[in-house]
């Protein structure tokens, strides 16, 4: 994590204090564990699966992508004065989402049910932003697709900032998952996705989704860090890496929880325009559809 806020520009940032304090993000995955690096900040959990009261993840997904947003890495080592595996907001509040099973799927019914009951409690929580790191397959039914896209439209419309991620059946066109394919919701991708991932059978180099949409929608509109990121484990106990756009949403959901923080009054509209304006280098200097890759400290200090 220490590399990825490295390469985000956040030390600006973390030099003024922003750290995301008072800011909730929910996180819509496969649910999340007691892990040390949320103490104290895992406002609800809500099982959408199982029914389950207590907190648990029976894959690790969620509780991985929660610490990208929001550990505080405390049992991690500490380099210049900053936990190496802190997340990028490690003290902005979570509350937990389950609507993915043990094999990280999951069936619309459940996902649109959690995205109701986020609407409905958005200002009991002070929800700003929700962290979707998963994506409905192609071969879905087309009811279901549009349920889903109408869902998360409503979630941006109550005013949370919706993230996405691309998916990771790139390098083609169009290969960008539901629902990163809403023309509201801000979808992300991941810039270092031509890197060798630790471990995956499943990654081929250049894996993130790519746009443009069949509207023509250019997605994904923001890049981040996605491949060999160091979260939180599932034992609970330390760290584990793992690479995806999966782990690219979160990283810009963190970095959207410190941009929060110091400018509250902003819509998600309002702030997914300061993105486009903030983003380094522009898509084109990529060669990537897209704005560029998220710099926080530009985002955070955004001058019209």
């Amino acid at each position: 994590m220490d590399r990825v806020k490295r390469m985000i520009h956040l030390d600006r940032a973390y030099k003024m204090g922003l750290n995301g304090k008072n800011v909730t993000v929910a996180v819509m995955d496969t649910g999340i564990v007691r892990h040390p690096d949320f103490s104290g900040r895992i406002l609800t959990f809500e099982d959408f699966c199982n029914r389950r009261v207590s907190l648990y993840d029976d894959n690790g997904h969620g509780t991985h992508v929660a610490g990208i947003i929001a550990g505080d890495g405390r049992m991690s080592e500490t380099k210049w004065g900053i936990r190496i595996y802190s997340g990028i907001a490690p003290k902005a509040n979570l509350v937990v989402l389950k609507v993915l099973d043990r094999g990280g799927n999951g069936i619309t019914k459940n996902v649109l049910e959690g995205i109701d009951w986020l609407i409905q409690n958005k200002e009991r929580y002070r929800i700003r932003i929700l962290n979707i790191s998963v994506g409905m397959l192609s071969t879905a039914g087309m009811k279901e697709k549009k349920e889903l896209l109408s869902a998360v439209d409503a979630v941006w419309d109550a005013g949370i900032m919706v993230v996405t991620a691309a998916g990771n059946n790139g390098p083609r066109e169009n290969t960008v998952t539901i629902p990163g394919i809403s023309r509201k919701v801000l979808t992300v991708g991941s810039v270092d996705d031509t890197e060798a991932t630790d471990g995956s059978r499943f990654l081929s180099r250049g894996y993130s989704g790519n746009g443009p949409t069949e509207c023509c929608i250019v997605k994904p509109e923001i890049l981040a860090p996605g491949t060999n990121i160091k979260s939180c484990s599932r034992d609970a106990r330390g760290y584990i890496k793992k690479s995806g756009t999966s782990m690219a949403a979160p990283v810009v959901a963190g970095t959207l929880a410190l941009a929060f923080g110091k400018n509250a009054e902003l819509s998600p509209a309002d702030m997914k325009l300061r993105l486009y304006e903030s983003a380094y280098p522009r898509g084109e200097q990529l060669s990537r559809k897209g704005w560029g890759v998220i710099h926080g400290d530009n985002l955070i200090w955004y001058q019209s």
